[in-house]
């Protein structure tokens, strides 16, 4: 071998050292406190994908220079499933439904685009392909398929277990996260519309559930704790519809 290539080899070696040492001293004490704090959403479980959603979020951080979990709101994240990986995600980022830094786009997927919002770059990542068959080779003593996947998900390399690609929204963040303390009444249900959420429509401006159908069927009965109230004895002829704008929200 000659003294070029013997030298190339140590300086991969090295590489791949100095790779294996920052992970185990930096990457897994991080990754066990956030599963650890992400157990608390599941009675003290932790399953695949809530070490996916803690691994995609750590990653996101990552690749957009980003100091997470955030104690701001600069970063948004889109998730396109419900459940578990949700609670990872949020524990890695900060990002939460509550907080109006998450959105739910329930296309059934493992994947999330992450927004920085103040220089616009998102990022949507996913597990690759190979993650699943590629477990067993990072667990090869797991008792089967799923504690294969929960204990190499977290030690597999970033390369391995996701795929990073910069996306660019069709839709207005902007309008997503909207402006605080708007609010307007619908002109057919009475009840409040925050977040510029109304539908203008032959010069109404109503709810989204007036104006294009709700996913839900009021029956003709209100029920109370101790009582029930039939639509029919209740005069409606009182009550005015206004339009409120940029008022104070009062909780």
């Amino acid at each position: 071998m000659s003294r070029e290539n013997l030298s190339g080899l140590v300086d991969a070696c090295l590489f791949f050292m100095t790779g294996i040492f920052y992970f185990e001293e930096k990457i897994m004490p991080e990754l066990k406190n956030l599963l650890e704090q992400s157990t608390q959403f599941h009675h003290d479980h932790v399953c695949p994908r809530q070490v996916l959603g803690v691994r995609m979020g750590m990653y996101a951080g990552e690749l957009l220079d980003l100091a997470l979990p955030q104690a701001d709101k600069r970063l948004f994240a889109f998730v396109e499933t419900d459940g578990c990986l949700i609670d990872g995600i949020t524990v890695a980022t900060g990002c939460a439904v509550g907080h109006r830094t998450m959105r739910v786009m329930d296309y059934g997927k493992s994947a999330a685009t992450f927004v920085d919002t103040l220089t616009e770059c998102a990022l949507r990542i996913t597990p690759t392909r190979e993650s699943r068959t590629r477990a067993r080779d990072y667990a090869p003593n797991a008792s089967d398929k799923w504690h294969a996947q929960l204990n190499a998900y977290q030690v597999m390399p970033n390369t391995e277990l996701l795929l990073a690609q910069e996306v660019k929204l069709n839709i207005s963040l902007a309008a997503i996260i909207s402006r605080h303390g708007l609010r307007v009444v619908c002109e057919e249900c009475g009840e409040d519309i925050i977040n510029e959420r109304e539908v203008h429509r032959e010069g109404r401006l109503l709810c989204r559930a007036c104006a294009l159908g709700a996913y839900y069927s009021p029956s003709e009965l209100l029920v109370g704790q101790n009582h029930s109230t039939h639509l029919d004895t209740i005069d409606f002829s009182a009550v005015e519809t206004w339009r409120i704008a940029a008022l104070p929200m009062v909780d």
